[in-house]
């Protein structure tokens, strides 16, 4: 007996399925989502989900043209790689602010602990060397803070006063403090010294009914206060050296006044 093989014909193999790209893009969009809970790893988060969307996005193109069958599996992928990109954006956000929040923490806690410059409250004309004012001339400060001492003038001590000894000169000079600064100024620790001739004893500062009082109050800012201080002087004396501090944050400023 005998066959006729002529006709006959073998069964198509079935098509082998590409799903490997729908199952990279759930790896890996699974990863991505879960870096992105981790906010400093937003940027592992961000490279992982945009390689799942895309991996994503092609396995679906295949399932579509019946190369592929795990549209389940690729859609996922693709899902969790776009999530993976909006949590790496969020985690990118959150670590930028946190940074620049420590950086200014740190700034400031340098600045607090670095200390104070004197400096920053000398005279603003200061740039080199110290030099005595002469009388009306004004010492201005960098905070707006401005001094003046006008020219001395001879002075009659009463007979209460305290701080003159007789056979000596008297004179007053007026000094004059204005707040140019934004902030108001207490000058109730404004303090003056004076010495006088050419070896540079110490003036006393003579206290009566009628100078002597010093600052009190509040200088507001653009406003004034002016007080008369009186010094005792030996009768020879043909200079006062005047200097005043305006206070504990301030560098003090001398003028060198000539007696008549």
């Amino acid at each position: 007996m005998s066959y006729d093989t002529t006709h006959f014909h073998p069964a198509p193999a079935p098509a082998a399925f590409r799903n490997g790209l729908g199952t990279a893009a759930l790896v890996l969009g699974i990863i991505g989502t879960v870096s992105g809970l981790i906010p400093f790893l937003f940027w592992l988060a961000g490279i992982l989900g945009l390689i799942a969307l895309v991996l994503g996005l092609v396995g679906k193109g295949r399932v579509t043209r019946g190369q592929a069958n795990n549209k389940g599996v690729t859609v996922t992928g693709a899902v969790l790689g776009l999530a993976a990109l909006i949590l790496s954006v969020v985690g990118a956000v959150i670590t930028f602010t946190v940074v620049s929040d420590a950086v200014d923490e740190i700034d400031k806690a340098v600045k607090d602990a670095a200390p104070k410059n004197p400096a920053s409250k000398q005279p603003g004309a200061s740039g080199g060397k110290a030099k005595a004012l002469t009388a009306g001339a004004s010492s201005v400060y960098d905070d707006g803070l401005r001094i003046t001492v006008s020219a001395p003038k001879a002075y009659s001590p009463s007979e209460y006063a305290v701080g003159h000894t007789e056979g000596n000169k008297a004179y007053q000079v007026t000094v004059v403090i204005e707040n140019g600064g934004k902030k108001a100024f207490d000058p109730t620790l404004a303090t003056l010294a004076a010495r006088a001739g050419k070896d540079g004893v110490t003036a006393e500062q003579i206290f009566d009914e009628k100078v002597g009082s010093g600052f009190d109050g509040t200088v507001l800012p653009g406003r004034k206060a002016t007080v008369t201080f009186a010094f005792d002087t030996p009768a020879a004396a043909g200079n006062l050296t005047v200097e005043v501090s305006p206070g504990l944050e301030h560098n003090a400023s001398q003028w060198e006044l000539t007696l008549r």
